[in-house]
Parts: structure tokens; sequence; C-alpha cells
């Protein structure tokens, strides 16, 4: 009965700019200057993800150029003093890199992104192979989907098994992202399913409910 849930390959970036570990400082700060973009994935054999270098990283070079504490952050933080000589991607970078597969729902990316503190993940296939990169910006992109377009999926994917037309009559209507269901129904303890249900299709803002109790006259309306 479940729709499908859109998954990350429907709303990444396919044209994806990255470099490889050999790529200099100087390159690996124009490409994302050129690209607009605050990160990049570094490859190697044939478009293997194995690493990321971030706006984050160059700066530390800038950041401790003339730090007169250098000596003892490099006590502290030998990874930053090391970032802050390099010279390479392949010495930039962070690795090994936190990615997702493009076969992952846009829940578990915007998980992956929450937990790991980063703005965009490289997006990877079945092999491990770089097939392009999603952002926070592409995960957003679900709540412009057509009110219609999700109307029709609560219908067809929940609605239908829940209240099937032959027990009771359940109308959809979406404004804007938030799903109004009205009519009658026969059994109210379906209604805290169908409102789980129905928060879990893409691009649902908020699910409200009026809804009464077929043949008994009880009344089910409220926002579960």
């Amino acid at each position: 009965m479940y729709g499908t849930a859109h998954i990350v390959s429907d709303v990444m970036t396919q044209t994806v700019a990255a470099v490889g570990r050999r790529a200099l400082f100087k390159e690996v700060a124009q490409l994302m200057q050129d690209r607009q973009v605050s990160a990049l994935p570094v490859i190697e054999g044939g478009g293997r993800v194995v690493g990321v270098v971030s706006e984050a990283d160059l700066l530390t070079k800038e950041e401790l150029r003339d730090d007169p504490d250098a000596g003892y952050l490099q006590l502290r933080q030998p990874v930053d003093m090391a970032k802050a000589d390099a010279l390479t991607a392949g010495d930039l970078m962070s690795s090994p890199a936190v990615t997702v597969r493009a076969g992952a729902t846009l829940a578990e990316a915007a998980r992956t992104m929450a937990r790991a503190g980063v703005k965009r993940l490289p997006v990877v296939d079945e092999g491990g192979l770089l097939a392009g990169v999603v952002s926070r910006a592409d995960l957003l992109k679900v709540f412009l989907r057509d009110d219609e377009d999700i109307a029709e999926e609560v219908r067809r994917e929940i609605v239908s098994y829940l209240f099937p037309l032959s027990t009771s009559a359940v109308q959809v209507e979406v404004h804007d992202g938030v799903v109004l269901l009205t009519g009658r129904v026969r059994d109210n303890a379906l209604v805290p399913v169908a409102a789980r249900l129905v928060r879990a299709v893409e691009g649902v803002v908020d699910v409200q409910f009026d809804l009464a109790r077929d043949d008994r006259g009880v009344s089910g309306a409220g926002r579960p």
C-alpha cells in the first residue's frame, strides 16, 4: 500500500565538480569559486569517493598563517597544522568521506547530514562510485511538490487502503502542503494510523481531519 518515498537520486545534482588527490590547493580553491560550492568530493580509481575537501579545510591555512600561538596549536591540533601546510586535495581532505547512496530516502540523507554536521553529501551508486551531490536545498525540493500530486498519492496509497469506498467515503484536499481529510469512516481507530502515514508522504507539511464515525454518529473530528 505504501507509496515509494522520494529518494536521493530524484533530487541530487548529477553534474558534479570533483577533484583528484593530486589537485593543487589553488586548483581546488578556484574550482570551488567557479562552481559556487562549499565542498568538493575527492575521487580516485575511476570515481571512487575517498574524501571531501571543504572551504573550512582551505581556510585552515589562512587561520594559522600569522597565529602567534601556532606552536601551541600544533601540540593540540596536529591535524589542523597538517592541513595548514597542505598543498594538495589529498592532504586537505577529510577522510573517509561521509556519503549517501543514490537509493537512500530523503529522510536518511537528512539524518546523515545532521549527524555529520555538513551541508552537502557526495552521492554514490551501488559500486561506491560518485553519482552526484545532494545538498540541504535539494532535500527541501519535496516541499515544492504540487498539491494535487500529494493528494493523489494520499488517495491512492493510504485512503483507498485504510478507508475503502465500499465502507466509507473520505475526501482528500491539499492546500500549500497541508492535507485535509473529510468524510465518514467506520473505524475511528484508524485515524491515528492515517495521520502517521500521511505525514510520511513526501511534501506534506501537516495533516488535519474532519471525520465522523459512520453509522454511530460519533464525532472523530480533530488533529491527531
